[in-house]
């Protein structure tokens, strides 16, 4: 671990456990598994890289375990680049699969002001898809949430600090962490 990312835990509160995160994920697999059950295709699983990794393969297993089967693929699109703060939209790598006339299910670690995630909504869209829902892990408790964009199934709700840990990066670090974190402030 990094001398950095070791400060950084020391100066952070600690807001969820491995646990608790496990079980919220289930909880929302209840509900993904319940809305998806009737559909006759796969739905596909888009996973917004880097950081809903961790989330995005605890949800897929779980989703699974309850019998939905998926269509994996993924996206990468940042805005923040290794930065605590974003800038435009910079697209590392759009979908392999055809989104037309697909149900997506669009699986990011933490919607914070949502335009990253209104951005690859709309794209999603453009491409063709049927129908685009959002799961994150986390969303920020504030009010500046872009216009257009919220979470269809949510998992926890963290405070308008930075977080990092389980997905979520402090400076590209601690994405592995298996809980969550908010620096103090």
């Amino acid at each position: 671990m990094s001398a950095d990312l070791k400060t950084a835990l020391q100066n952070a509160e600690l807001l969820y456990t491995h646990e608790t995160i496990k079980h919220t994920v289930g909880q929302m697999a209840d509900g993904i598994g319940h809305d998806y059950r009737q559909d006759a295709h796969a739905p596909l699983f888009l996973t917004v890289m880097n950081g809903a990794l961790p989330f995005a393969g605890a949800l897929a297993l779980a989703l699974g375990a309850r019998g939905l089967d998926l269509q994996l693929d993924y996206l990468h699109a940042t805005r923040y680049r290794g930065d605590t703060r974003g800038q435009d939209l910079h697209w590392l790598r759009q979908p392999t699969v055809s989104l037309v006339g697909r149900r997506v299910l669009l699986v990011d670690d933490i919607l914070d002001e949502g335009q990253t995630l209104l951005e690859v909504k709309r794209w999603c869209e453009a491409q063709g898809a049927q129908d685009v829902r959002i799961a994150v892990l986390a969303v920020k408790r504030h009010d500046r949430c872009v216009p257009g964009i919220q979470a269809d199934y949510i998992g926890l709700e963290v405070p308008d600090r930075y977080v990092f840990g389980y997905g979520m990066d402090y400076h590209e670090q601690g994405r592995n962490l298996p809980a969550i974190y908010a620096l103090n402030d």
